[in-house]
């Protein structure tokens, strides 16, 4: 775990230099990125990696960084990310057990006492002797007669299809891919605002917008669907030094059926959408008969653009890629994922991208009426009525 503790801590170090050239202090900043002072801080040590890029770009944004300076930042919050999603090894292994071996604990000799000697029984033993049973001649020739015919039979069955079986093969293991990767499509979208989430209950029996580490555990409880957007978050990385290309990204649609009047109502979690900081990415139309994954421009939040990037990409151990995926629906209730081909020192194959080995589900929120969390108007907190004028703003 010290190559995990290491790329954690450097892009703990990153932060702490941008941080440092600011007279602002961890609760300043907090407030501007709309995030609890302690949690800033935690990044700030390597107690916690962010979930999102786009916070920290804000946060580089706000000290000051330059491009080359938000360019290696991105780099190493990308390997810190990999390695904080890395598996634990076990902390402890069975002990082994010799095969016949006893498992209770050893008798230990005393040196100060004397090993009586081993007496020889001399107790008579039964001798047993073994039966002979006479084989039936009949049943011995009805055996070899059957024999003979169940090898003319299958000679005959060879001959009669020689030239029609394929030839011999010998089975071969499966491989795995030389990747690695990980999908998160609970997320704060790709501008960091928060996404919106179809729910079967009335305002008061849902709980208020959860932290976002919290997003997929408050959707799994709720059993909230994305509503109109979702924005999936995939991160790749090579098993090796090798260099592993990825060459497509294809969008397969397994179910797509007519949204449900009655299917719930929609819940925005929007808290604020900071310094509008928009990393390009790949956007999905799910309404279309075959959708495709099209590369998309982003922006820096101070007006640059950030050119699009489209396929193939390269990945190895030491330089993951984070793909951001926006699939939208105005018109359908659809079941989809994500196929992502590659090659590598002559192999092809591809993975699929997928909700733990479900499809990624989405309906669209056109008609139905929304809320949002309200923090200022009420104490703590409660969810108010979104204007159906904006509703169908978002949902069109």
């Amino acid at each position: 775990m010290a190559a995990v503790h290491d790329d954690v801590a450097e892009f703990a170090l990153l932060l702490r230099r941008l941080k440092e050239r600011t007279d602002r202090s961890y609760a300043a900043l907090a407030r501007r990125l709309d995030v609890h002072a302690s949690t800033l801080h935690r990044y700030c040590t390597g107690e916690a990696v962010p979930q999102d890029f786009a916070g920290v770009e804000r946060f580089a944004v706000l000290c000051g960084a330059s491009v080359e300076e938000r360019t290696e930042l991105h780099r190493r919050w990308v390997v810190a990310d990999a390695a904080r999603r890395q598996p634990r090894p076990q902390e402890g292994r069975r002990a082994a057990v010799a095969p016949g071996g006893d498992t209770g604990p050893a008798v230990v000799a005393d040196p100060a006492r004397p090993v009586p000697a081993a007496v020889p029984d001399r107790r008579p033993r039964p001798q047993y002797r073994p039966r002979h049973r006479p084989r039936s001649r009949r049943r011995s020739l009805r055996s070899v007669a059957l024999a003979l015919a169940l090898v003319a039979a299958l000679l005959g069955l060879t001959a009669s299809t020689a030239g029609h079986l394929p030839a011999p093969h010998r089975a071969r293991a499966t491989v795995p891919a030389p990747l690695t990767w990980t999908a998160d499509d609970h997320t704060l979208g790709l501008s960091s605002c928060g996404e919106d989430y179809v729910v079967a209950q009335p305002p008061q029996k849902v709980p208020p917008p959860p932290h976002p580490e919290d997003i997929a555990a408050w959707a799994t409880s709720q059993r909230a669907v994305h509503a109109g957007t979702a924005g999936v978050r995939i991160t790749v990385q090579g098993r090796g030094s090798a260099a592993v290309v990825l060459e497509a990204l294809h969008v397969r649609v397994t179910n797509r059926a007519t949204p449900a009047a009655g299917r719930g109502t929609v819940y925005s979690l929007s808290d604020g959408c900071g310094a509008g900081i928009t990393p390009r990415f790949f956007s999905v139309n799910l309404d279309a008969y075959q959708p495709v994954a099209r590369s998309m421009p982003g922006d820096d939040g101070a007006g640059t653009p950030v050119p699009a990037i489209g396929f193939p990409y390269r990945v190895s151990l030491q330089d993951p890629e984070v793909l951001m995926v926006s699939a939208r629906t105005e018109s359908c209730t659809c079941d989809w994922y994500l196929d992502l081909t590659w090659s590598s020192q002559g192999r092809t194959g591809t993975v699929r991208i997928d909700d733990h080995g479900r499809p990624f589900h989405s309906t669209s929120s056109k008609g139905l009426p929304g809320y949002r969390y309200d923090r200022i108007s009420y104490r703590p907190g409660r969810w108010v009525p979104i204007p159906a004028a904006n509703m169908d703003a978002t949902a069109g």
